[in-house]
């Protein structure tokens, strides 16, 4: 009997020890926030983010065009110099540069929905402060606040690259532009009426309303799933997958997220260390070079039409006016646009939205290197064309064909760079590209504005030798982000 019991115990044991040994067999499924987002696809959730995030480009685009279109009406108002009215733009992008790069390191680590609506919160705040600026010196402080609140708005873009999948981003990121288009010929159109009629106060508070409606609608969007894995949350990150899911009719795969926590989080020195060093310092220099062509293009177009600069125009005003006229000696030149100006500036707006088929084509098919070198090939090209001497007509191509390149490579750089870069240091990687650019757009101005008077052919060629400089930095950027997953460490 004892050694029956014996045997018994034994028995049980040895069943146990098979099923532990049977239990590591049955391994638990996993994903990542990338496989998730490939597995979830494209859907309605999709469609309602690159409205409401896209919409952030409409905003923007009426904060920064706003300056060329009051230009004129200030500089008749408080009888400014040419570097006065060059100053206002340059502080606009000394704002945006600051912090461009503190709203980066802080959506790195605090969240890109939290920094968002932060930034259109000072933004809306301070543009409506601009509206009752009792003098210039306060006009140009309110405004570089703005600048300061218009940096965070490309978390936006963030958001949207992190939730789309890999073969849609080259596809619905360049679309954004049409957002920017809308707010581009929103303001002039809007300059057009308020300007004569009830003045350029009343233009900023109302350009200020797309922006604090907009804020309304952001609770529609949750927060980047791949920031929440970066941090740990893999719950929030969970629920914000099975919600996009849902929306999208889809289903998620199958098992638990796994995804590596990463401390380290929106440190500057990622941005040097060694496998991304050559690729930030190019990416700088490309982005330098394109917002100083950007805004030179926008700023030269409002300064050849306020001064008829264009060399058949220029004869006829010589020979109404007369070369001894008063207005021509004051330091301060006023010129109100005319309805026509107006009229110039919203065809060569439409430009920017005019290569978009090919520049979507070129994305994906060519590649973002590629494709960038041409259009900033042609860029440095067209910059030359403007110095032919020709009629309105020739005027208003060779502008349309600028403002479509240019944004063509803003299209570009900023699909490349939300690619490039991990999502560690993704939302630093983009803020410190767009403080960096703040500087080219800080220094287009007093080129646009105050050289174009001096030396038009320098000051074109100036241009046209950075759009050059850039396309060959384009060229040999060392990777290429054509079909490549979004990286989550680095």
């Amino acid at each position: 009997m004892a050694t029956q019991q014996k045997e018994v115990p034994n028995a049980i044991g040895l069943e146990e020890i098979g099923t532990e040994r049977q239990e590591p067999k049955k391994e638990q499924k996993t994903f990542t926030v990338e496989e998730a987002v490939e597995t979830i696809g494209f859907g309605r959730f999709h469609i309602v983010l690159f409205l409401v995030m896209g919409s952030t480009g409409v905003v923007e685009a009426m904060e920064i065009m706003l300056i060329a279109v009051v230009s004129p009406l200030i500089r008749c108002e408080w009888q400014l110099n040419d570097w006065q009215v060059a100053l206002v733009t340059t502080m606009v992008f000394f704002g945006y540069m600051i912090f461009s790069i503190l709203f980066g390191l802080l959506a790195d680590r605090y969240g890109r929905w939290k920094i968002l609506l932060m930034s259109f919160l000072w933004g809306a705040y301070f543009s409506l402060l601009t509206s009752f600026s009792p003098s210039y010196i306060w006009f140009v402080f309110l405004r570089a606040m703005v600048g300061c609140g218009v940096s965070g708005h490309a978390q936006g873009l963030i958001i949207k690259t992190e939730f789309l999948p890999t073969k849609y981003r080259g596809y619905m990121l360049p679309l954004s532009q049409v957002f920017w288009l809308a707010g581009s010929l929103l303001i002039i159109g809007l300059a057009s009426v308020v300007n004569p009629t009830i003045g350029w106060r009343w233009l900023i508070r109302i350009s200020s309303v797309p922006g604090i409606i907009l804020i309304l609608a952001f609770k529609f969007i949750p927060e980047s799933a791949r920031y929440n894995v970066s941090t740990g949350n893999n719950k929030a990150a969970v629920g914000t997958l099975e919600k996009i899911a849902k929306m999208n009719r889809s289903v998620m795969p199958e098992g638990i997220l796994v995804e590596s926590v990463n401390e380290r989080r929106g440190r500057f020195c990622d941005l040097l260390d060694s496998k991304y060093l050559r690729t930030t310092l190019q990416i700088w220099i490309i982005w330098l070079g394109i917002s100083f062509a950007y805004y030179g293009v926008i700023l030269a177009s409002a300064e050849l039409l306020e001064r008829d600069m264009v060399c058949s125009l220029q004869t006829t005003a010589a020979k109404e006016l007369g070369n001894d006229s008063e207005e021509s000696h004051s330091p301060c030149h006023c010129r109100l646009f005319a309805p026509s100006d107006y009229r110039i500036m919203i065809i060569s707006t439409i430009g920017e939205i005019a290569l978009n088929p090919l520049n979507i084509l070129g994305i994906n098919f060519l590649g973002r290197r590629l494709s960038l070198s041409i259009t900033m090939g042609c860029t440095a090209l067209f910059f030359l064309f403007l110095n032919i001497c020709t009629t309105s007509t020739g005027l208003i191509g060779f502008l349309f064909m600028l403002r479509a390149l240019v944004a063509a490579n803003f299209n570009t750089i900023y699909i490349y760079t939300a690619e490039v870069y991990p999502t560690t240091m993704r939302a630093l990687g983009m803020g410190t590209s767009g403080s960096l650019c703040r500087i080219g757009a800080m220094v287009a101005p007093f080129i646009a504005q105050v050289l174009m008077n001096a030396s038009f052919l320098g000051a074109l060629c100036l241009f046209s030798g950075v759009c050059v400089v850039c396309a060959i930095s384009a060229f040999t950027l060392p990777i290429e982000t054509k079909g490549r997953a979004l990286q989550q460490t680095k």
